[in-house]
This record gives structure tokens, sequence and C-alpha cells, in this order.
């Protein structure tokens, strides 16, 4: 019974990521990227790429990300429906060993952030 209840729950959990990814007005060729190894003190940059699906144009709110080691850039000027923009992320690479760092894109008028996720290890 606790088995099939557990599997249930993850099921919707799928569905649920599903649709909120089919739902988002961005369309990402990627919302990950692994730099894999990197060398420390030398900053890395990675472009993610991605096309207005909404209809209508869209305008960045904001693109933060959890710590001060990770710089995002993004287009200020509004996106026409259609039309693509890039949203440019940059880690400093200070600090060695493993990283994960999360970049959370917020659109004017849209409660459904869209998060982008950079990864890697900076050896020395």
């Amino acid at each position: 019974m606790r088995v099939k209840m557990s599997l249930t729950v993850v099921i919707l959990a799928l569905i649920s990521v599903a649709f909120i990814a089919d739902n988002s007005k961005m369309k990402f060729t990627a919302t990950s990227h692994v730099f894999g190894k990197i060398k420390h003190n030398e900053p890395v940059t990675y472009e993610f790429n991605f096309t207005n699906t909404s209809g209508s144009r869209l305008i960045i709110e904001d693109a933060t990300a959890e710590c001060g080691c990770t710089k995002p850039t993004y287009p200020m000027q509004p996106i026409q429906a259609g039309k693509g923009g890039k949203i440019s992320v940059t880690y400093d690479a200070k600090t060695l060993g493993s990283f994960s760092k999360k970049i959370t894109v917020k659109l004017v008028n849209d409660d459904n952030p869209v998060i982008l996720t950079i990864s890697g290890e900076v050896i020395q």
C-alpha cells in the first residue's frame, strides 16, 4: 500500500512538472549546463538561449543568482513573440571544488519563474 502511494505521488509530481514546463512563455534550448572541470580564478560563461513562445511580447523583470559568485545578464528590452534572446551566466571560479548554482528568471506579470542551473568543478 505504501509503495503504491509513493509511486502515485511521484507520478503526480512528474505530471505537475511537465505541465509547468509546457506552460512556460519561454522555450529554452537547455535549462542547465555542466562546465566540467574549470581552472581556479578563471571565470566561465554560458549563454542560455530561448525563444518567446507566448504569442505576445515578454519582458524579463529580473534574473538573479543564488550567490554573488554567479552573475546573470539578460535582455532589458521586450522580446517580441516568436523572437529569441539569451541569458548569459558567468561563474567567477574563485572557490575550489564542485558547484551547482541556480539562476531564477522572473517575467513581468508571471508568477512562474524559470530556473536555470550551472554546475562544474573548480580545480587548481
